[in-house]
C-alpha cells in the first residue's frame, strides 16, 4: 500500500479548493466532474467527523483540506449534506485542540487510529487546524461557532513564535509513505502559520 498512489481525500481537497478560486472553469474538470469530486469527498469521511491525510501527518491534515474545499465548493448552492459534513469537521477539530491553544497529531495515528488528531502541539498542524476552522467559521450555526477555539489557536502561535520570526518544530508532520517513513519539512513550520495569521488577520478586517 505504501508504493501505490489510490485517489485520496485531502488530494481531491485540493483540487476542488482550486477550483472553488477560480472563476473559470479547468480544462478537463467539468461540473459533472467536479461533482463527483465533491461527493467523493463527503463519502471519505470518518465516523468522528475527520479526513485521512495522505501527504500530512494526519487527520488534521485532512480535514483542514476537506473543510476549505467543502466551503468553497458549496459557497452558493447550501447543499445540506455539505453543511452537516462541515459541522462534522469543525466539531472534530475543536475536540481535539490541546490545553495549550494549539494542536499536534502523531505518526502513529496511521497506525492506531485511537491517536486521531492526538499529540504535542506543533506550528504546521496548529496552522493546519486553524485554516480549516477559518474557513468554515462563516459557515456554521452559531451553537457551532469555532471562534473561541481560533484565538486560542491564534495565540498559540503567537507565544511560540521565536524571536527571529520562526517557529521551532522538532516532530516529523510530512509522510512520505504512511506506517513507513516520515518527513521533517523545514519550510512547513515556517509557512503555515504565517498562512493561518495572515487568514486571521483578513477576517478580522473584513
Amino acid at each position: 500500500k505504501a508504493m501505490i498512489d489510490p485517489g485520496t481525500a485531502d488530494i481531491t481537497a485540493r483540487v476542488l479548493e482550486m477550483q472553488g478560486h477560480l472563476s473559470t472553469n479547468i480544462p478537463g474538470i467539468s461540473p459533472q466532474r467536479a461533482e463527483n469530486g465533491l461527493r467523493y469527498l463527503i463519502e471519505q469521511q470518518e465516523a468522528d467527523g475527520s479526513w485521512f491525510g495522505r501527504w500530512g501527518v494526519n487527520y488534521l491534515y485532512g480535514t483542514s483540506g476537506a473543510l476549505a474545499a467543502l466551503v468553497l465548493a458549496d459557497s452558493k448552492r447550501h447543499q445540506p449534506s455539505v453543511k452537516r459534513a462541515v459541522e462534522r469537521g469543525v466539531a472534530w477539530l475543536m475536540s481535539c485542540q490541546n490545553s495549550d491553544g494549539g494542536w499536534g497529531e502523531t505518526c502513529q495515528s496511521y497506525k492506531d487510529s485511537s491517536l486521531k488528531g492526538k499529540g504535542v502541539s506543533t506550528a504546521s498542524q496548529t496552522a493546519w487546524a486553524l485554516l480549516g476552522l477559518l474557513d468554515a467559521d462563516g459557515f456554521l450555526s452559531p451553537d457551532l461557532a469555532a471562534k473561541a477555539a481560533i484565538e486560542s489557536g491564534v495565540r498559540y502561535l503567537l507565544n511560540t513564535q521565536k524571536e527571529d520570526g520562526t517557529w521551532a518544530e522538532t516532530e516529523y508532520t510530512g509522510t512520505g509513505f504512511p506506517g513507513h517513513f516520515y518527513l521533517r519539512y523545514h519550510i512547513y513550520p515556517q509557512v503555515f502559520p504565517l498562512m493561518a495569521l495572515g487568514r486571521y488577520q483578513r477576517a478580522l478586517v473584513s
